[in-house]
């Protein structure tokens, strides 16, 4: 890592900048002297005017652009996870980069790690978000950037180089990845994927014309898509009962059958598979969405109905299946304080309607079988196929197979070494 000026030399930005890169290093988003350079450079606090000095530098975002509704629609990402994707996009001189939503600063770290032998893109749709882009590049000196007001759904043909970006980074949310055919032969594509409505910045090398996921993946959140590329929830509502289902992938299915189900008290189904108050279990999540035909996911309006058990949180959507007239979901029951304090809890299904408690057994298979086989195994394998030429996507559930506009994803779980199980999923 580069060795940093004597902090009382520097001005207060500038403390608090490589305050701030110090912290991303010993955290370990930062692992090159590059991006190390680049975070201790560029001025976060110029792209953030908005904010005091201290709010510019700490770790988290900063929102530039609302909404009429007050959703954040632009924003400066939190540097913990601009640090870990460009990390992963691993940028070197002279490289050819594209940046798909735009703010400026991300930007101009890429444009430090390109060098001056490189060349950078930074597009958005939003003509307000590339005017402030624009001028806060000029103004720190890095008007080198091009700055491309355009839908990323439609790249311009104009603003790929010969062989294609070495590097492709998106700043937002996405539903599909349209821009396989813009990115060199083995060059690389960092990008917030949604699979399911989970979404994870996943760092793809294209190989033979296809993505290949190979390094860990990062549950995070971004502004959304918009335009053509803006991602559809399939939300249905299930007639007065305040529950709504999702399918952002796969086939969305009929609801109003489901209202008389949700009027009962569900079955509980137990699995005997726990989990730390602390401990994540997105893996189980992203497990589930491919295992399961008619996964969907679950969302309760609680100022119209109180009667569904241990509803999940407003800002996570529940894990659910539709099996006719009856659903199943996952949710989980504290069972004790843990070692930690922090309390133990046990994965159970709740089942709803005559069928309920054959889809709630399902899912409760599906979450042992993870267990036995992929818990504490690495992160699967994502491979994202070109759509174009090839086979449609059968109208069957496929398992671990997400079939979308412009690619066909599939997601391969390694094994827990002395498993006992086989690459099926159950």
């Amino acid at each position: 890592m580069t060795t940093p000026p004597v902090a009382t030399d520097l001005g207060e930005a500038a403390r608090l900048r490589y305050q701030l890169a110090e912290h991303l290093a010993a955290a370990g988003h930062v692992r090159t002297p590059a991006a190390d350079h680049a975070l201790r450079t560029v001025p976060r606090h110029v792209f953030a005017p908005e904010v005091s000095l201290e709010a510019a530098y700490a770790n988290d975002i900063v929102a530039t652009r609302h909404a009429p509704d007050g959703q954040v629609i632009s924003s400066i990402s939190a540097p913990w996870l601009q640090a870990d994707m460009l990390e992963a996009a691993r940028i070197q001189p002279g490289h050819h980069v594209l940046e798909i939503g735009s703010g400026g600063y991300n930007a101009a770290l890429i444009a430090e790690l390109a060098g001056p032998t490189g060349h950078v893109t930074t597009l958005d749709i939003d003509p307000a978000v590339t005017e402030r882009a624009t001028h806060f590049l000029a103004e720190t000196g890095y008007d080198g950037v091009r700055v491309v007001t355009a839908d990323a759904e439609h790249l311009p043909a104009r603003l790929i180089p010969d062989g294609g970006f070495d590097a492709i980074v998106v700043t937002v949310d996405t539903w599909d990845l349209p821009w396989i055919g813009a990115l060199a032969e083995g060059g690389r594509l960092i990008a917030p994927l949604r699979l399911h409505g989970y979404h994870w910045a996943i760092g793809f090398t294209k190989d033979h014309g296809a993505l290949l996921s190979d390094e860990p993946l990062i549950v995070c959140g971004f502004v959304a898509m918009q335009g053509d590329g803006a991602w559809n929830t399939n939300r249905r509502t299930v007639p007065g009962t305040g529950v709504h289902l999702s399918w952002e992938d796969g086939t969305p299915l009929p609801v109003d059958q489901l209202a008389p189900a949700l009027t009962r008290q569900p079955t509980v189904t137990r699995t005997d598979i726990t989990v730390g108050g602390q401990e994540p279990f997105d893996a189980l999540m992203l497990y589930l969405a491919g295992a399961l035909p008619g996964f969907c996911r679950l969302e309760v309006d609680l100022e119209i109905n109180k009667r569904v058990l241990n509803p999940p949180p407003q800002h996570w959507p529940g894990a659910a299946i539709v099996r006719g007239a009856s659903l199943a979901r996952l949710a989980h029951e504290r069972i004790g304080d843990g070692d930690d304090g922090k309390g133990r809890y046990e994965f159970v299904v709740h089942g709803y309607g005559t069928q309920g408690h054959v889809a709630a057994q399902e899912m409760a298979e599906q979450v042992k079988y993870w267990q036995r086989n992929h818990r504490g195994a690495r992160c699967p394998r994502i491979t994202a196929y070109p759509a174009a030429g090839r086979a449609p996507a059968d109208t069957d559930h496929q398992p671990q197979v997400f079939a979308k506009k412009h690619t066909r994803i599939t997601l391969d779980w390694p094994i827990v070494p002395n498993s006992t199980g086989s690459r099926s999923t159950g």
